[in-house]
């Protein structure tokens, strides 16, 4: 891998990480957060194979690739069911709004 592509896809971990990033503290809204988590890992899961590829041993980077997508797929799932839960029990799926659960 030549130092161009690496520069490159370090360049692409860093905007989709920072994207992420940005949506997890800027928005309100519960799946738009799940949304920005999504992104988020995307980015990390490109670092990931990127830094196998550059260190040579690219099925680590790969195998580490696949085992964090299978735990991002099952929080997704659970964020996004409890997404429609609150959704059922409050109205909203606005983060401020949780704090109407409190007893």
């Amino acid at each position: 891998m030549t130092d161009t592509a690496l520069q490159i896809i370090v360049i692409g971990v860093l905007g989709l990480v920072g994207v992420g990033l940005y949506g997890l503290l800027a928005v309100r809204n519960l799946i738009k957060v799940i949304v920005a988590l999504q992104i988020a890992v995307k980015g990390v899961l490109l670092g990931l194979v990127a830094a196998g590829m550059a260190s040579g041993q690219p099925n680590l980077g790969e195998s580490l690739a696949v085992t964090v997508i299978v735990a991002d797929t099952i929080v997704a799932v659970v964020g996004l069911a409890l997404a429609v839960q609150v959704r059922r029990h409050v109205g909203t799926l606005d983060i401020k709004a949780l704090s109407s659960l409190q007893r």
